[in-house]
Parts: C-alpha cells; sequence; structure tokens
C-alpha cells in the first residue's frame, strides 16, 4: 500500500491505495517560490506590461484598489506593502487610498474578518471598506456590453481618479482564467452584471484555460474597459500558494504575459480518461465552503470516464456560502429536477451552483466528504460520506482489471486535459 494526502481545509487527510495500482497524481508542476517575493513586485511595477506606468497624480486625486475577499489565496501581505508605498511616493496620502474588498455575489465580509485578508498594519493606515452586490444606492449604471450585460459598478471605486485591481491569474471553471480586471469587474459588480455574465457560462467555449475565445472571459474585459482600470498588480502562484511571477501595468497586458506563465505551472496532460478520481479543491481558502469546493469536482470531472467515482475532500467550514443555493435546493429529490428546474427557470446566481454539480453528478458517482451536516447534505443531493478511506475501498472494489485512478491534491489550481482531445 502507498500514502497519499489531500488538502483538506488547513489541515491534510491521509489515505492508502494498493500499488498494484496504477495510479497518476495530477497536480500543478513543482514550481520553487520567489526568494524575494516583494523584490519581485517591486521589479514589476518599475517594468510594467504593456508600457503602461502608474499615471501621474495630483495632490487631489484619490486612488481605490480592488482586492479580493477571503475566498482568494491571495499573497496580500507581499503585494500590497510595495503597491500603496508606491502611490504615496506619487503624492497620495494614506487618506487618498481606499482598498476595496471585492466579494462578487459572495456575502459582504464582516468588518471583524478584514484582517484575514488584509495585513493589520495597513488596515490602521489605510481606509477599507468591502462591497455589497445587492446594495443597489451603492452601484452606478455604466451601460451595457456587447453581449447585453447591464454594467452596474460599486460606486465609490468608480469615483476614484486611479483605479487599481490586485490579484491572483490562476485557473478558472467557466472564466477561463481569473486575474487582470475580474477583481472589480466581477468583485465590485452588483448581483444583476453578475447574474447576466455568469449565464456565459453555459456556451461551450467559457471554459477552464480558455480566455480569447471564452465569451464570459471577454464580457469581463468589455466590463473592464468601460470601468476604466488604469493598473492590475497580479501574482502566479505555485502549488503552495506562494508567490512565482508578479505582472504590473496595463490589465490586458498583464493578462496576455501572465496566462502562459500560470499554464505552464498549472495545465497537466493526461492520456486517458480515469476510473476513480480522489480530488481536494486544494485546502483552504479553496474549500473555505462549497461554493468554491464545487470548482475541484468540475476541474476533476474533466478527466473522468464515463460512470467514473469522483471523491471529493473539502472542508467548507462556512457551510455552502450561498443561501441563495440552499433555498433554491429545498424539495429537490434528484439531479435530473435540479437540472430540469434550472433550464426552466432560467439563469440566477446561486442555483446556477445546484446547476454545476448536478452537471457533473449526473454523469458521475459523486461523494463529498465536508463539514457540512451529514442531512443537510443529504438534501443538497451532495451524496455525503463520513470518512474518506471506506469510501476509496468501496470504488476500488468496483473497478475492473487495469482500472484507472487519478488523485488531485490542488484540483482547483490544476488545468487537465486529455491528450487526444486537445
Amino acid at each position: 500500500m502507498t500514502d497519499y494526502s489531500l488538502p483538506y481545509g488547513k489541515s491534510n487527510l491521509t489515505f492508502s491505495l494498493p500499488d498494484n495500482l496504477q495510479v497518476d497524481v495530477i497536480a500543478p508542476v513543482q514550481t520553487p517560490a520567489a526568494l524575494d517575493p516583494v523584490g519581485l513586485v517591486n521589479h514589476a511595477l518599475l517594468h510594467p506590461a504593456g508600457g503602461s506606468a502608474l499615471p501621474a497624480l495630483s495632490p487631489a486625486h484619490r486612488a481605490a484598489i480592488a482586492i479580493n475577499d477571503k475566498t482568494r489565496p491571495v499573497p496580500h501581505r507581499h503585494l500590497l506593502p510595495p503597491l500603496l508605498t508606491t502611490l504615496e511616493a506619487m503624492g497620495l496620502s494614506p487618506e487618498q487610498i481606499t482598498l476595496v474588498i471585492a466579494t462578487g455575489a459572495h456575502p459582504p465580509m464582516r468588518e471583524s474578518e478584514f484582517a484575514a485578508v488584509v495585513p493589520q498594519e495597513i488596515l490602521n493606515r489605510y481606509p477599507v471598506v468591502c462591497h455589497n452586490a445587492d446594495d443597489t444606492a451603492a452601484l452606478h449604471y455604466l451601460g451595457e456590453t456587447s453581449r447585453d450585460t447591464p454594467v452596474w459598478i460599486n460606486a465609490e471605486y468608480l469615483s476614484a481618479d486611479l483605479r487599481l485591481v490586485v490579484g491572483n491569474i490562476e485557473p478558472h471553471q467557466f472564466q477561463g482564467f481569473s486575474g487582470g480586471v475580474k477583481s472589480a469587474a466581477i468583485g465590485l459588480a452588483g448581483r444583476t452584471t453578475i447574474n447576466h455574465n455568469h449565464a456565459l457560462m453555459t456556451d461551450a467555449f467559457s471554459a477552464l484555460g480558455e480566455f480569447e475565445r471564452n465569451p464570459a472571459r471577454q464580457d469581463v474585459e468589455e466590463i473592464g474597459a468601460m470601468i476604466g482600470i488604469h493598473f492590475a498588480l497580479n501574482a502566479v502562484l505555485n502549488d503552495h500558494k506562494e508567490i512565482v511571477h508578479v505582472l504590473a501595468g496595463d490589465p490586458r497586458a498583464v493578462m496576455a504575459q501572465g496566462i502562459p506563465l500560470a499554464r505552464r505551472i498549472c495545465q497537466v496532460k493526461v492520456a486517458q480518461p480515469y476510473d476513480l478520481i480522489i480530488a481536494s479543491p486544494g485546502g483552504h481558502p479553496k474549500d473555505i465552503n462549497l461554493y468554491q469546493a464545487q470548482k475541484g469536482l468540475a476541474h476533476a470531472c474533466l478527466i473522468a470516464a464515463p460512470g467514473a467515482t469522483v471523491i471529493i475532500a473539502a472542508a467548507c467550514p462556512e457551510g455552502t456560502g450561498s443561501p441563495g443555493y440552499e433555498a433554491w435546493m429545498a424539495g429537490m429529490r434528484n439531479h435530473a429536477q435540479v437540472l430540469e428546474r434550472f433550464a426552466a427557470e432560467g439563469f440566477r446566481i446561486g442555483p446556477h451552483k445546484a446547476f454545476q454539480i448536478s452537471r457533473d453528478a449526473s454523469r458521475f458517482n459523486v461523494h463529498f466528504l465536508s463539514q457540512i451536516e451529514a442531512s443537510f447534505a443529504e438534501r443538497l443531493l451532495l451524496n455525503p460520506i463520513s470518512s474518506l478511506q471506506p469510501c476509496i475501498d468501496a470504488a476500488l472494489a468496483r473497478l475492473s482489471a487495469g482500472a484507472r485512478v487519478a488523485v488531485m491534491p490542488i484540483a482547483s489550481a490544476t488545468i487537465p486535459y486529455i491528450e487526444q482531445s486537445a
């Protein structure tokens, strides 16, 4: 027997597989962290992508920086201090620089939670506020994109003279990649905007790893242009959530340079689909709630054989992360009913998680290990399990000779693809 490990919340789970099985570990390429991450950030700020340095400011100007919320592993402790120092060196006082936590459609963070995202020394010195997608009085309308997305954006962010975004460039299940303008274009948008953009995920090209042909992502790019985002600061991380690359400058140029770097780390080619996949989204914060953990399931299912068993270990200490999803799932008896109702009612944020889970769970034998109470998880059709090894052993007993098994410890940060379909 050989032991394997999966991230689970802020700890790890171990399990064993027989040595006579063909087992592949599908994970990002092992990449060393930058020895001097802050130096890397400073270098990026001095050598901006696209030649787009920060514009000149007057003493009366204000800057606003969109930063990701607690569901994203953005290394703000390395990224923010050099950027803030640069802005102050350009003549802005701390009071003129506002950090806006970009929650998108996630529940707004309480002020007591801000320290989980922003280093305390920054909280003590700069104004920090949190976006609320449902606070319509705090949104400003900019018009519609060419795909008819109505663009409502955080008014405080829009009112700043200099608008910046900070985040990571990493795989995203239907936006292709996160990063660039997305932190503001979705993170600081109203629910109507997010709902319309995310409805584009049903397009075949709204897929993991797609960018230029991706209608959902290109809609985001158009929203970013309408907002007028001046500058992006983005990191590319390794499998330990450590900085490997940093890019700064024009958001589109940052994405153009950053995507190949992220792809080099995250994209993994496999020869054939797998009959059993044992996966984790990647631990905290990728499994902070089901809303985030579902992404690991979607990535794992990309390389699952028809009828395969997919076991997901995701702690979900904050439950589902979506009251709208929970309410919508009341009374749902099976995945076919979920898919039928979703198709009949049309796209809505929250219920879209039910669609995404049922889309995969209706094709594969999916099991969830989490901290979500078992009876509630059953009502959500999650097929919950209480322990990893017994479920694995039962799945192994059903496998035929020559079956293929994959372990995906960081599924949400992995772009797996089958060689013959590439």
